[in-house]
């Protein structure tokens, strides 16, 4: 598949966009990044149990912001 061609799959989903508000859109985008959060820092908190929320706070908002490495 090249770069400028749709598959099925992704023509359903563009058809699903299509069909949306812009506040719709945005609401959409805004509880994938709140579900983005809730999984890294569940990811962080399975990985150092020892560590306070904030300090969850602070490696989910780097995790986020600049990449794990």
């Amino acid at each position: 598949m090249g770069p400028f061609e749709i598959d099925v799959a992704e023509r359903g989903y563009a058809a699903i966009l299509a069909a949306t508000t812009p506040a719709e859109r945005i609401s959409m985008v805004a509880e994938a990044h709140r579900m983005a959060l809730l999984l890294t820092a569940a990811g962080v908190r399975y990985l150092h149990p020892d560590w306070t929320e904030a300090q969850v706070q602070v490696e989910v908002a780097r995790r986020m912001l600049h990449g794990t490495d």
